[in-house]
């Protein structure tokens, strides 16, 4: 049986306080690329109770991302943000989402995330990471954005930091490591970063924007 969304609520008032849980349940949080950043970090968001999600990528589910992204083995060869969608509302079922399935470009990114409150970025290419960046830099500038680098291979778990580059500007990750250098992504590492993706999220919507 389904708790209601009051019931929900509740149980997240009682953990988070009702202050904090209010800023959360209002809140949007856009989320470029779902793989196993990006997968890992709408599930700890929609468990923490952000309103709405806008979920972006082009990409279908394949076997190789079985490892370290938030899909089913029965998900296989579905689009990744219908099976994310289908994903987060089993969680939490009354989480608003909008999901596009289109690849981000310069033309489209200020329509696609101007109503998000903060940006995760969760790109596996060099190019689109920079893409996303610089047009948020141009384009949105009073946007908060979290991107990622560097969290491949078994280095210890406590190189993955969150930096801050500028006010609205977040870095995740050990900005060394790349897939090419190692033994590839590991499902515990990526996840670590994701985890401090969503978790400065949260502080940012807190109010505790310094690191």
């Amino acid at each position: 049986m389904i708790p209601t969304r009051e019931e929900m609520c509740q149980a997240l008032e009682e953990r988070h306080g009702k202050a904090l849980q209010q800023k959360l349940s209002v809140a949007t949080v856009a989320i470029c690329g779902l793989g196993g950043l990006g997968s890992n970090i709408a599930i700890a968001l929609a468990r923490a109770g952000i309103g709405k999600l806008i979920l972006i990528d082009y990409d279908k589910v394949d076997i190789s991302n079985l490892h370290r992204q938030q899909y089913k083995a029965s998900q296989v060869g579905m689009y990744k943000t219908e099976a994310l969608k289908e994903n987060l509302i089993e969680i939490a079922p009354y989480v608003q989402i909008e999901a596009y399935t289109l690849k981000l470009t310069e033309d489209n990114t200020v329509d696609l995330l101007q109503d998000a409150d903060i940006i995760c970025e969760a790109f596996d290419k060099a190019e689109e990471k920079a893409m996303l960046v610089n047009t948020i830099w141009e384009k949105l500038p009073n946007k908060y954005l979290i991107a990622a680098s560097g969290m491949a291979g078994l280095a210890s778990a406590n190189h993955i930091k969150t930096r801050q580059i500028t006010k609205h500007f977040y870095l995740c990750g050990d900005e060394a490591s790349d897939v090419e250098d190692s033994i590839g992504l590991m499902a515990s590492r990526v996840m670590l970063c994701a985890a401090h993706e969503a978790h400065m999220v949260l502080r940012i919507l807190a109010g505790e924007c310094e690191v």
